[in-house]
């Protein structure tokens, strides 16, 4: 009787010290991967130059790897992307901890095709070191204004939620990522995606700017979702703004970035560091890509530092 009690309780402290731990720590233990960059933010600078990044990606991860980066967070649609990526992040010795996956949740059909899609990207991305999978549920259309009613919420947490059970299952991490219109109208699609899923099986990207511009530009707003979904949080997207236009770099701004450290760390969540410092028509234009993402680096290195 004494061994099974003293048995019982090392098995709820166990679980109990397991249960502190966010998503991410739980799917990839203790590692601290390095600071990464989505391959949007280069998109927008090479677009302003009127280069395109996809091109030649050969070329365009040689000058990624210029900036310090060793890191690379990809968007795929299909798994031929995923093929033709993996040479080339073995030929720059670059690490890919998390890949971005749109999915288009919203409808039965629509949402059997994305998540098969997802799964078998997944599948074939895991191979190079994949660990998170980022998806974004689409909008209605791209750049408008009509929301999702009720019936399409619930079809989208209902798909979400077994994209994220079926990745789970590979041992790949889902992160449930928004931009700007899932925090409209009461942010009534974002709190329902991540009231109605499971937090074993879905995490949150918590796309810094995104929240609070959706928001209003509000910090409070932005501060009240690390409150409530801090421990999901298994990844940052982290963009600055200067009276809300979008920097060249990542840097002092908007946005109490010292404060969001001090919050995750108080929460004892340290989520993988993405760069997303993208461009938007009124940013500056002053530097190019790779010294851009130099500084950012700089920058993120001195927020984030007792991170890595």
């Amino acid at each position: 009787m004494s061994y099974t009690r003293r048995h019982f309780i090392e098995t709820l402290t166990a679980t109990g010290a397991a249960a502190l731990l966010s998503p991410l720590a739980q799917a990839i233990g203790t590692k601290h991967w390095p600071i990464s960059s989505n391959q949007y933010a280069w998109i927008t600078f090479y677009n302003r130059d009127k280069r395109n990044w996809n091109a030649d990606l050969d070329a365009s991860l040689a000058e990624y790897v210029k900036s310090g980066l060793t890191a690379y967070e990809p968007s795929f649609t299909t798994v031929e992307e995923v093929k033709k990526l993996g040479p080339l992040l073995q030929k720059y010795n670059l690490t890919m901890p998390s890949a971005y996956v749109g999915s288009v949740l919203h409808e039965p059909n629509e949402g059997k095709k994305s998540i098969e899609t997802a799964l078998a990207i997944a599948e074939s991305a895991q191979p190079l070191g994949l660990k998170i999978l980022v998806s974004n549920p689409s909008p209605l259309k791209w750049g408008g204004a009509e929301l999702k009613n009720d019936a399409q919420l619930i079809e989208q947490a209902k798909n979400l939620a077994y994209l994220g059970k079926e990745l789970r299952k590979r041992g790949i991490t889902l992160a449930y990522h928004t931009h700007d219109i899932e925090l409209r109208a009461g942010a009534r699609e974002f709190h329902h995606m991540l009231q109605n899923t499971d937090p074993t099986e879905v995490g949150f990207c918590l796309d810094v700017h995104w929240v609070y511009r959706g928001a209003g530009n509000s910090q409070v707003a932005l501060f009240d979702v690390v409150k409530m979904y801090g421990k999901r949080i298994v990844e940052l997207h982290v963009r600055q703004s200067v009276n809300q236009i979008w920097a060249e770099t990542f840097g002092e701004g908007d946005i109490d970035y010292p404060r969001l450290v001090r919050e995750l760390s108080a929460l004892k969540v340290k989520p993988l560091l993405v760069l997303e410092q993208c461009l938007e028509a009124q940013s500056p234009n002053t530097i190019k890509a790779v010294e851009a993402h130099q500084r950012d680096l700089v920058y993120a290195k001195k927020i984030f530092g007792g991170w890595f």
